[in-house]
């Protein structure tokens, strides 16, 4: 993987990733989740998707790595109970909740690397102020004011697709939605439950 891993190249300034690699990098870690999911003898759950465990071929296809937390389990069957693990940030607030991991706790971490993707920030940062530090709220707020754009990552100085950076922020805030099934996007994060059924991969063009 000679390009490396996604952080290093929206947080460490190894190089500035365009609009068109970030989307396509995007599809691609979509691509091998729903793999990993629904296309192997068994479901594989991943339990470790962040961006520093995307890593980049030399034609900047993403590859997920690190399989170290990963669980095989089989199609159809009820969530796993397991020792808490992941990183903050990351880990979907039902996990945190009941220790129970489910597909969709993957899926809630692909979103919040598509955030990371679109926005050019980490899940948790504390250089913001208090109403930033964490980006899947400040990217909701935005949504609810009709600002989504205005999360775009400053770096990309605006040379986006305007159409395609809305979709992959509603796509990540959709995967970051503790309910399901995908609904229709409220303008306010609402606050997390537990007991409903899990959500289920979504794929966007």
């Amino acid at each position: 993987m000679p390009n490396g891993s996604l952080d290093s190249h929206l947080f460490k300034e190894q190089s500035l990733l365009t609009w068109e690699t970030r989307y396509k990098i995007a599809q691609g870690l979509a691509s091998g989740l729903f793999y990993l999911h629904k296309e192997g003898e068994q479901c594989v759950l991943h339990r470790g998707i962040k961006s520093s465990n995307v890593m980049l071929d030399s034609n900047f296809i993403p590859k997920l790595g690190d399989f170290g937390l990963a669980r095989l389990v089989d199609h159809g069957k009820q969530s796993q109970t397991t020792i808490l693990a992941g990183t903050m940030g990351y880990m979907a607030p039902d996990y945190l909740n009941t220790g129970k991991v489910y597909k969709e706790s993957d899926v809630y971490s692909f979103g919040v690397v598509a955030l990371e993707i679109a926005c050019g920030r980490k899940p948790i940062d504390p250089k913001y102020g208090s109403s930033q530090i964490n980006m899947v709220q400040w990217v909701w707020e935005l949504y609810g004011e009709d600002r989504v754009i205005e999360a775009a990552d400053p770096k990309l100085c605006g040379d986006f697709v305007e159409k395609q950076m809305e979709c992959l922020v509603i796509v990540g805030l959709w995967c970051a939605h503790p309910e399901i099934p995908f609904p229709i996007l409220p303008s306010k994060m609402p606050v997390a439950t537990y007991f409903t059924p899990p959500r289920s991969l979504s794929m966007f063009s």
